[in-house]
């Protein structure tokens, strides 16, 4: 989780999405003349793709900024969470492009009319966008392992490579054979690859919101190495969740021998179990009740 990329990869998410926005807002404006110049609705879905890319770039960008504000009486844990907020209207984004995709293109395909696309120009395009692509991709890699929400960008600026990969097939079967439906068949081609990355991503953000443990945590292997500390008892109440990628936090509460607290080693254990967490799991925030055994909660004696 703790990947320090050099050069500029290892920049700011702010710098990285703001880098990343500037390449998508050119490519953007060359694809959508390419479109209309070509007649190629492939292009078209991609730019149209790309345009989201951009919006949801936005989106990320702000995100960032808000997530990086501290942390108040009323917002105890800082603005982190925003990067799910907008993890999430990327995601929306995706899906209802690839519905639009969709319809165009069947569209198209039972009723071609008389459009006709111009693979020349339909490639050359397509390549520049490829290129663009490939380079945001690069700008983005190593963070999008340790962000939400710089990952949901990343997956948006994948779903365009592979988008324009598909518009450069199709522009050369046009280009090779003349069979029109090849642009209408790369645009249902390009929403298939879309729906499974869009989906992925709401997936976890659903698993951030629903406070679930995050992936490859096992707070079985976290119960028996607390429990195998020493002066330990027992362990309950164990809660794991994240706030978002690359973030989560740890509760529990640990009973204790008498003898240690009476002996004043209190901070000792405290400090040992953080540790254990910070090393072995990778969690820096973790917060530990500890109690002497035979402790009774206040809701525990409610219910007696």
């Amino acid at each position: 989780m703790h990947d320090h990329a050099p050069g500029i990869r290892g920049a700011s998410n702010r710098r990285l999405l703001t880098a990343s926005l500037t390449i998508t807002s050119v490519v953007l404006v060359v694809q959508v003349v390419g479109a209309f110049l070509s007649g190629s609705l492939a292009l078209l879905a991609d730019s149209v793709h790309m345009l989201t890319d951009t919006a949801a770039l936005v989106i990320a960008l702000i995100a960032s900024i808000v997530a990086a504000r501290p942390a108040t009486d009323r917002q105890t844990y800082g603005y982190q969470r925003a990067e799910v907020f907008g993890a999430l209207i990327n995601a929306v984004l995706l899906i209802g492009l690839s519905v639009w995709i969709v319809v165009e293109a069947i569209q198209r395909l039972l009723d071609p009319g008389e459009a006709e696309v111009r693979g020349g120009i339909m490639l050359i395009v397509a390549v520049v966008g490829l290129l663009a692509n490939a380079a945001a991709m690069w700008l983005l890699s190593a963070a999008q392992r340790t962000s939400i929400n710089v990952r949901g960008a990343y997956l948006e600026v994948l779903g365009d490579l592979l988008g324009s990969a598909l518009v450069i097939v199709a522009a050369i079967v046009v280009l090779l054979t003349g069979w029109q439906a090849a642009d209408a068949v790369a645009s249902l081609l390009i929403a298939a690859l879309i729906v499974p990355r869009a989906v992925g991503l709401l997936r976890e953000v659903f698993h951030v919101l629903s406070e679930s443990a995050p992936k490859g945590t096992h707070v079985a292997e976290i119960r028996e190495h607390i429990l195998s500390a020493a002066d330990v008892v027992a362990v309950h109440d164990i809660h794991v969740w994240q706030l978002t990628r690359g973030a989560p936090v740890f509760t529990a509460h640990v009973v204790i021998d008498p003898d240690a607290i009476a002996a004043g080693r209190s901070g000792e254990i405290l400090s040992r179990l953080q540790t254990c967490l910070a090393s072995h799991f990778d969690v820096e925030h973790s917060t530990f009740q500890l109690e002497p055994a035979g402790h009774v909660e206040s809701g525990d004696a409610t219910h007696a």
